[in-house]
């Protein structure tokens, strides 16, 4: 129960720190801009799917996910259309370097020969995803030995 209690405190921090970033970061004239809003909103749904099952083509919270049903479902939410499948969101999405990743921006991996990943940023550091080795939705972190090596680019569709 302890450790519940602490990974909940963690998930609510997150959820904080991205509410106040993209919050002060996207006001202009009082109101939060529209890109601001769907990246909080792509950015809260993915954090609220934590823990979910990984089922291989699973896009719902009911189902559980596979890595590209999670973005889609987030990109949904926030009333955006992307394509369903990693590569397919890699080919789309806008390019963004590395060095400027941002709350909402997709980061993508080639985890074998014909094998593609995607996660979610939720900050400049950490991503949210439909992860197969813990069968489960989770965070990692971006800088983490194994999807450094496995990295291949990173893109959005917010902005």
């Amino acid at each position: 129960m302890k450790v519940f209690r602490c990974w909940s405190r963690s998930i609510l921090l997150m959820v904080m720190s991205v509410a106040v970033l993209v919050g002060c970061a996207g006001k202009s004239g009082g109101r939060v801009s529209e890109d601001a809003h769907h990246s909080s909103e792509v950015v809260l749904t993915g954090l609220a799917q934590i823990g979910s099952p990984y089922v291989y083509g699973g896009a719902t919270p009911a189902k559980g996910f596979d890595c590209s049903g999670l973005t889609h479902y987030a990109h949904h939410r926030a009333g955006l259309s992307i394509p369903r499948t990693a590569l397919a969101q890699s080919k789309a999405a806008k390019p963004v370097s590395k060095s400027r990743l941002r709350a909402g921006d997709m980061v993508f991996f080639k985890t074998g020969p014909s094998d593609h990943h995607v996660g979610l940023m939720i900050d400049d550091k950490r991503f949210v995803h439909a992860s197969t080795s813990r069968k489960k939705v989770r965070v990692s972190k971006i800088d983490n030995p194994y999807w450094e090596r496995h990295f291949i680019g990173a893109g959005t569709f917010l902005r």
